[in-house]
């Protein structure tokens, strides 16, 4: 009984051992499959974190990603009501067609993958105050990189005023020398400004004077009383005295609605020649008034504005206006490609001669297509900022070589001096020749030569 017992006692230790390692074992594989879990856990939590790093603002190796711009709105501001519309008006339809030709022909601005250029217009009206409120409403509502305008200085002046302001390039077709002395940052002018005008008109007619053996004692210079008015009457004025011409000056209203005292007193002072400085109105105005007066001078010549001389001031004016010259800051008959293909496709468009007004639209925006082009390559991150428009606009050196905007201009080469102006600009001549305009100076039209003296002044009779 006893040895039973005992035998009993050591079988029920042993299962009580083995039930206890049994459990420690049970445990340790318990706890042993919780832990790689856990370990799970936060592994995957790791590796979201760092997934998501790269994406934050404070990334070292963040890489920047060039905006996509598809489409870049380009202002114009222009008079296309009131006394001023002739201009406007032609301004618009040069900025239509060029557009087409950027968009369509040269493939948008290449280097921001061919974004194209939206058109955005308003109307500058008659005053300054009106083209101040045109850009702002037009700044407020597109934001456009870019504006052209206003072509009438005033007005410009005035709109430069909002664009300076809102940092916004503008390139103008206003030609006062004034504005690009104001310290403005933000303005461009490929035209040639507004005293140039003045000292081409007097260089013209002392050229021609010249070669045909004639002298030019006395010179009467007449102007509207605009600041664009007087500037190119500066202009002329102080090529005169260069010349030991002597002169008189006399300033009119630019709204003038009676040339007759002006015309008296070129009649009493019996001037060599005269130097006028017309807009439109008052271009044919005078014109006619000097016809009906029968003044007959040495010579007429008109500087800025292309009075006198464009398609619709023949067409106002009629015979009044025959052998009248007027200064341009565009050559329509300049013999690049470029300026004959622009030329015929305006005239096919628009069935006239571009002038003054397209003309300088013409290469003003062809330089903004260039400047686009350089600020996509100079700054890729962000190529409509100001600052970087502003010194893509400067690093332009453009020739008849390299660029479009180059053989639309006069001297075939722009490049802009800090102020904003081309340091390159220059003018052209036309006179108007059995009632067609021609280019006559500095380079004639093939076949055609300058009608100098007047027909009709009495010495030429002789």
């Amino acid at each position: 009984m006893s040895l039973l017992t005992e035998a009993q006692t050591k079988t029920t230790a042993i299962i009580i051992v083995a039930i206890v390692i049994i459990a420690i074992i049970a445990g340790a594989a318990y706890y042993l499959s919780q832990k790689p879990a856990q370990t799970v856990t936060v592994t995957q939590t790791q590796t979201v974190t760092q997934t998501a790093s790269p994406t934050t603002t404070t990334s070292p190796t963040q890489t920047v990603t060039p905006p996509k711009i598809k489409e870049i709105k380009i202002g114009l501001i222009e008079p296309l009501t009131g006394a001023h519309a002739v201009f406007g008006q032609e301004a618009k339809q040069a900025a239509e067609l060029i557009i087409d030709v950027i968009n369509n022909e040269l493939g948008g601005i290449k280097n921001l993958g061919g974004a194209k250029l939206k058109l955005v217009v308003a109307d500058a009206g008659e005053t300054p105050e009106q083209a101040k409120l045109a850009a702002e409403k037009l700044v407020a509502q597109e934001h456009p990189p870019i504006i052209l305008g206003a072509y009438i200085s005033r007005m410009t002046a005035a709109v430069a005023e909002v664009t300076e302001r809102e940092k916004i390039i503008l390139v103008m077709d206003g030609l006062v020398d004034s504005l690009t002395e104001q310290g403005w940052k933000y303005v461009f002018r490929a035209a040639p400004k507004a005293s140039a005008h003045g000292k081409s008109a007097v260089d013209f007619v002392v050229e021609m004077a010249k070669k045909k053996n004639l002298t030019i004692k006395k010179a009467a210079v007449i102007h509207e009383d605009s600041i664009f008015g007087t500037y190119v009457a500066q202009g002329a004025i102080k090529e005169l005295v260069k010349y030991g011409i002597d002169y008189m000056a006399e300033a009119y209203p630019y709204d003038i609605s009676d040339a007759t005292p002006i015309v008296s007193k070129l009649m009493d002072y019996n001037p060599d020649v005269v130097i006028s400085v017309p807009y439109f109105h008052d271009g044919v105005l005078i014109a006619k008034t000097i016809k009906e007066m029968g003044f007959h001078p040495m010579f007429i010549a008109g500087a800025g504005a292309c009075g006198y001389t464009d398609p619709d001031s023949i067409k106002a004016a009629g015979e009044a206006v025959e052998w009248y010259t007027n200064t341009y800051s565009y050559n329509p008959a300049r013999p690049t490609e470029w300026n004959k293909k622009i030329v015929k496709m305006f005239e096919e468009r628009y069935g006239k001669l571009p002038t003054e007004a397209a003309g300088i639209i013409f290469y003003s925006l062809m330089v903004v297509k260039e400047a686009l082009e350089k600020a996509a390559e100079l700054h890729p991150e962000d190529p409509l900022n100001p600052d970087n428009l502003r010194e893509a606009f400067l690093s332009l050196d453009l020739t008849d070589n390299n660029s479009i905007a180059a053989q639309l201009y006069p001297t075939g080469h722009i490049k802009f001096a800090p102020n904003g102006d081309n340091i390159y600009a220059g003018t052209a001549i036309l006179q108007v020749i059995n009632g067609e305009p021609h280019v006559v100076w500095p380079d004639p039209e093939p076949g055609i030569q300058p009608v100098f003296p007047r027909p009709d002044w009495p010495g030429a009779k002789g």
